[in-house]
């Protein structure tokens, strides 16, 4: 896996609502970035490693329809999630 507890800790201090939260859109948003941040690297040095592909497009479709339902919900804590998560909108 590519987080260890410490970095994990981090990001859901960093993006939670609330002391505790890891469920929200933003938290899961923001821990699945930094897993396809690691996979795309991985892929980068391993370019036959079909299975890892697979698993990186199921990822950023996950993260897609997290930021979709986020979108809908509050328009402001989107863009500020997209600006510190250095993703770009359509």
């Amino acid at each position: 896996m590519a987080l260890d507890s410490a970095e994990r800790k981090e990001i859901i201090k960093k993006f939670a609502r609330k002391e505790g939260d890891t469920g929200s859109p933003e938290v899961q948003a923001a821990l699945l970035t930094s897993r396809i941040v690691y996979l795309t690297e991985h892929l980068k040095l391993n370019a036959k490693d079909h299975s890892s592909r697979l698993g990186l497009l199921k990822l950023v479709g996950q993260r897609k329809r997290l930021l979709k339902y986020l979108k809908s919900k509050d328009y402001a804590k989107y863009q500020d999630v997209i600006k510190e998560l250095s993703i770009r909108d359509k």
